[in-house]
């Protein structure tokens, strides 16, 4: 299956379980991978037969912006939820990552991976 990708959509939010983590936006870094066939799109150049990425990406924007998760698995559990509303999506693997949440590390996080029921 053909992949459709988008990386390191950074998106600021309330994220942690940590009193200060209550009060102040914290970035999060998401990245996602989805399986859809581009055949169609590739033979007929149109954007109606592509996936639209970008109407994904906002609307995961919006999701997480107004969100505030205490874990990043819930996080990530939602966001998948949504995208695979779009029933062209066969299957997602999906990374939410918390750059800075642990001193040392570039960034700590999640990766899922799931498929159209």
């Amino acid at each position: 299956m053909d992949k459709v990708f988008i990386k390191d959509l950074e998106v600021e939010t309330i994220i942690g379980i940590f009193g200060w983590e209550r009060e102040v936006k914290q970035k999060v870094r998401i990245s996602m991978e989805m399986s859809f066939d581009i055949s169609m799109a590739g033979k007929t150049d149109k954007i109606d037969d592509a996936l639209d990425y970008k109407k994904i990406g906002k609307s995961v924007v919006k999701l997480v912006s107004s969100s505030s998760f205490f874990l990043v698995e819930k996080m990530a559990e939602e966001i998948a939820k949504l995208v695979l509303k779009d029933k062209k999506i066969a299957e997602l693997r999906l990374c939410v990552e918390k750059p800075g949440a642990l001193r040392g590390s570039k960034s700590v996080g999640v990766e899922i991976f799931r498929c159209q029921k």
